[in-house]
């Protein structure tokens, strides 16, 4: 049965605590208005949980899902931020900001009755697969070391290398000109205001993002997300219905190998063990992919110890092996 993770509040002063200990992702639906960062102060304060961070930021008038890790989960961040991600957006074709969305200072505007449809439906097929996107000014992305949102802010526009983004996946579900809604599957990095600033300026009258919810990351659903007041009420949940990944569950992307008892010591103490040993140990032998790559290092019990990365040749190791980087148990 999958653990229940559960909060109750203390009547003697008003806190939230943790009716069990866990560690993972929550999967949290962020409101409109709020950055990603008071999210995750909120959700310190008001459970109590000293250890409290995020995957993903989202845009404070985005909504929608926003993986909030928990405890150990905490060390777990930069191994999730690759997920792919889905949201629903509407595009608003006829004007250019200088924040690509709805929120920023109009800078250009133009008619948009010559517009067909036809002529949409076409450039957004132009957007789908690998395509070459610049970060834009209002962003977290750092150039000389510093985000470039500071500089936005004190009207400087620097030059941004352009990056290569995927989309997986690029629907209209509806067009009334000058609104487009869409639906749309990426990869990570991919700004969806910027392929709606992108895709009015190949149609040749500007656009911006009008509205975004993000719906998945990963295996995270927003359907299946908590509202924060909810989780402040002492909510329970579990890991069947979606609201919460543990550790081992977030990680699945990894194949998984099992170690006997001795291994298991190196591994708590963050040694490296014999990669030969490693490879006879898998649990989805058809999950392997070719060359260096992670795995989950988990007890015969099947308790996550921690997460891997092999084969790595060492001087003087007399063969490769399994790296340890980071504990997890």
């Amino acid at each position: 049965m999958a653990p229940v993770a559960s909060f109750v509040h203390h009547s003697n002063t008003g806190k939230v605590a943790q009716g069990m200990a866990f560690h993972g992702v929550l999967n949290v639906n962020k409101p409109e208005g709020w950055t990603s960062h008071d999210v995750v102060q909120r959700l310190r304060s008001g459970l109590g949980i000293q250890k409290v961070g995020h995957a993903g930021t989202l845009d404070p008038h985005a909504t929608g899902v926003l993986p909030v890790l928990i405890g150990k989960g905490t060390k777990i961040a930069q191994y999730l931020l690759g997920w792919e991600k889905e949201y629903g957006a509407v595009l608003q074709l006829g004007q250019r900001t200088d924040t690509q969305d709805a929120w920023g200072r109009v800078l250009e505007e133009s008619p948009v009755e010559s517009v067909t449809e036809d002529r949409i439906r076409s450039v957004f097929a132009t957007f789908q697969g690998s395509i070459q996107q610049v970060p834009p000014m209002y962003s977290a992305v750092k150039i000389g070391g510093q985000p470039l949102y500071k500089k936005a802010r004190r009207g400087e526009t620097v030059d941004r290398p352009a990056k290569t983004v995927v989309i997986h996946e690029l629907e209209i579900q509806e067009l009334k000109v000058p609104e487009v809604a869409f639906r749309v599957v990426c990869s990570k990095g991919t700004y969806v205001r910027t392929l709606c600033e992108d895709i009015g300026n190949v149609l040749q009258v500007g656009g911006h993002l009008k509205w975004l919810q993000r719906r998945r990351v990963g295996p995270i659903h927003v359907d299946q997300a908590l509202e924060i007041e909810s989780l402040l009420g002492g909510l329970e949940f579990s890991q069947r219905d979606g609201a919460f990944l543990g550790l081992d569950q977030a990680l699945g992307g990894f194949p998984a190998i099992e170690v006997d008892r001795d291994d298991a010591r190196k591994v708590l103490h963050g040694n490296a063990i014999s990669w030969d040993r490693v490879v006879n140990s898998y649990l989805e032998p058809k999950a392997l992919p070719s060359g260096e790559h992670m795995v989950r290092v988990k007890q015969k019990d099947g308790q996550l110890l921690a997460l891997g990365r092999g084969p790595v040749f060492q001087t003087g190791r007399g063969g490769a092996v399994l790296a340890i980087e980071t504990v997890l148990a």
